[in-house]
C-alpha cells in the first residue's frame, strides 16, 4: 500500500481534526475536483481519492483502525482497506490442507444463495438534490432464467448429482508429505463444485440457470441529499441462486454545481454585487433564493465582503425538520468605465472627504520613482 497517500493528507487536515473539519474539507476538495466541475484529466482520480479519504475517516471505526494501522488493515490479511484475500482460499485452505476439511465447515454447493449488490451512480441537478426527486431507472440485473425456473437444465430434464464428488462439491486429494499423508478438499473437478452434472442445458441460459434482464426501479430521491449519499434499495440488486434472496441496490448520488449557490452541509451561500452608492447610501435589493426572489435592506455604509443571512432560506435537512439558512456576501464593485462628468463628480467628494486623489498625489509617486532611480 506504499502508493497510497496519507488520508488526513489527502483532505489536507491535521490528524486530530474534528467530525466537522473532515467534513467541511471533504466538501470543498469534493467541489473542487467534479468531474462535471473540474475538466483536468486527473479530476476523477484526486475525487476518488477525497471521497475514499473522507469515507475512511469519516467513520469512527475506520478511523480508529486507520489511525492505528494505516493503510495496512490486519483484518483483511495483506490487502489494507479495500483489500483483498490471502491467496485463492484463503485460511479455510490452509486448515483444510492439515486438517482434512475444517471438521463440517464444509459449503453446501446447493444451498441457497444470495444475489450480488449493485451500484448505480445518479447525476441530478443543484435543485434536484435540494427538493428531491422522482424518477424510473433501468438496472441490468441478473435474474433466475424464466426457461428453466434457475435450475440450469432443459425443460422436461433434470441435472444429474455428480458421481465424482456424489453431490458435495467437493473431492479429496491425497498427498504424501514427509509430514505424513495429507488430504486436501477441493472443488470437484468434474462438476465444478456444484455437485451436480446438466446433460441437456438449458438453451436459454445456457446451463447457468440465470439471464442478464434489464429491470425498471422506481427512486424516490429525498430532498436534502448531498454528493456523496448513498440510498440503499433492499432486494433490487442480483437475483438471489437456488431461492436465494437478491442483493441489494446503491445508489450513488453526484450533485452538479450551481453557477450561483455554493452549499455547505444545510446552508447555501452566494455573492451578489453592490454599486459604491448602494453600499455608501444604502438601498433595498433583490436576492434569489433557492424558491423566490425575497427583498434584503442594505445599511448605509455597507463594506465589502459584509455577509447577511437568510434565516430558513437554504437546504430542507434531510434528517429533522426545516431548513438550513441562506448567507449572502455582498461585494462592492468599482465602475471600470466613468465618463468625464462622473470623474468630475468622484474628485468633488473626494475632496469634501479629505481624500487625495491619483492625480494629486502625482509629486508622491513621481519622489518615490526617483528613489528607485538613485537619483
Amino acid at each position: 500500500m506504499a502508493d497510497k497517500r496519507d488520508y488526513y493528507e489527502v483532505l489536507g487536515i491535521e490528524k486530530g481534526a474534528s467530525d466537522q473539519d473532515i467534513k467541511s474539507a471533504y466538501r470543498k476538495l469534493a467541489r473542487t475536483y467534479h468531474p462535471d466541475v473540474n475538466k483536468a484529466d486527473d479530476a476523477e482520480a484526486k475525487f476518488k481519492e477525497v471521497k475514499e479519504a473522507y469515507d475512511v475517516l469519516s467513520d469512527s471505526q475506520k478511523r480508529a483502525q486507520y489511525d492505528q494501522y494505516g493503510h495496512q488493515d490486519p483484518n483483511q490479511g495483506f490487502g489494507g482497506f479495500g483489500g483483498g484475500d490471502f491467496g485463492g482460499g484463503g485460511f479455510s485452505d490452509i486448515f483444510d490442507m492439515f486438517f482434512g476439511g475444517g471438521g463440517g465447515r464444509t459449503r453446501n454447493p446447493n444451498a441457497p444463495q444470495r444475489g450480488n449488490d449493485l451500484q448505480y451512480t445518479m447525476t441530478l441537478e443543484f435543485k434536484e438534490a435540494v427538493f428531491g426527486k422522482e424518477m424510473d431507472i433501468n438496472i441490468p440485473r441478473t435474474e433466475s432464467c424464466d426457461t428453466c425456473h434457475g435450475s440450469g437444465a432443459k425443460p422436461g430434464t433434470q441435472p444429474e448429482v455428480c458421481s465424482v464428488c456424489h453431490g458435495s462439491g467437493q473431492e479429496e486429494v491425497v498427498q504424501n508429505t514427509p509430514f505424513g499423508r495429507m488430504v486436501n478438499r477441493r472443488a470437484c473437478s468434474n462438476c465444478g463444485g456444484s455437485g451436480k452434472i446438466i446433460k441437456e442445458k438449458c438453451s436459454t441460459c445456457s446451463g447457468s440457470g440465470h439471464v442478464k434482464k434489464q429491470r425498471k426501479v422506481h427512486i424516490r430521491v429525498p430532498a436534502g441529499v448531498d454528493d456523496g449519499a448513498q440510498l440503499r434499495m433492499t432486494g433490487e440488486g442480483d437475483g438471489g441462486l437456488r431461492g436465494g434472496p437478491a442483493g441489494d441496490l446503491y445508489i450513488v448520488i453526484r450533485v452538479k454545481a450551481d453557477e450561483f449557490f455554493d452549499r455547505e452541509g444545510d446552508d447555501i451561500f452566494c455573492e451578489v454585487p453592490l454599486t459604491f452608492a448602494q453600499a455608501a447610501l444604502g438601498d433595498e435589493i433583490e436576492i434569489p433564493t433557492l424558491t423566490e426572489k425575497v427583498k434584503l435592506k442594505i445599511p448605509a455604509g455597507t463594506q465589502t465582503g459584509t455577509y447577511f443571512r437568510l434565516k430558513g432560506k437554504g437546504v430542507p435537512r434531510l434528517r429533522g425538520t426545516g431548513q438550513g439558512d441562506q448567507h449572502v456576501k455582498v461585494v462592492v464593485v468599482t465602475p471600470s468605465k466613468l465618463s468625464d462628468e462622473q470623474k468630475d463628480l468622484l474628485r468633488q467628494f473626494s475632496g469634501l472627504s479629505g481624500e487625495h486623489t491619483h492625480e494629486q498625489d502625482q509629486s508622491f509617486f513621481d519622489k518615490m520613482k526617483r528613489a528607485f532611480r538613485g537619483d
